[in-house]
């Protein structure tokens, strides 16, 4: 059943973070955690909550100018077999083993792999990789964590 998500922990990169709820900008585009709260994360809440049959989606910084390393930081050196828990607000448990861990380029951000259906529980963390393009002011990458429910 649908529960929304209220903290995330990745031991293997000592991730223990509160998860606040987002959605997305006028412009169609998803919500991010704001920068001054860099080391929350965020899940996006017009998807399916982490546990459901689906693709859950939780997004996070991976830095910030003010505040240096941010909550998903060292989310690319994860690997295949690490584990993500997601506590939910009805007291419930979702725990998901690492399947795959990808970097795409903005540009062709895999926006059906990340956001499209999916027949069994699943989780998505998005973070942002590559190279910090001070003109666009922005990363030219995304890291993507692929991870099936496990129990």
């Amino acid at each position: 059943p649908r529960s929304t998500p209220t903290a995330i922990s990745i031991p293997r990169i000592g991730v223990e973070a509160e998860v606040m709820t987002l959605g997305t900008n006028p412009d169609g585009t998803v919500q991010v955690p704001p920068l001054e709260q860099a080391q929350r994360a965020g899940w996006y809440s017009p998807g399916v909550s982490p546990g459901e049959a689906g693709n859950a989606v939780i997004v996070g910084h991976v830095d910030s100018a003010k505040l240096g390393p941010a909550v998903f930081f060292s989310l690319g050196s994860l690997t295949k077999g690490d584990t993500i828990t997601v506590s939910r607000a009805d007291g419930t448990r979702a725990t998901f083993t690492v399947d795959e861990v990808r970097s795409y380029p903005k540009d062709t951000f895999p926006s059906e792999l990340v956001y499209g259906p999916g027949d069994v529980p699943a989780l998505r963390v998005v973070t942002c990789g590559g190279v910090f393009d001070k003109a666009a002011g922005g990363y030219t990458d995304n890291v993507i964590v692929f991870a099936r429910m496990t129990s």
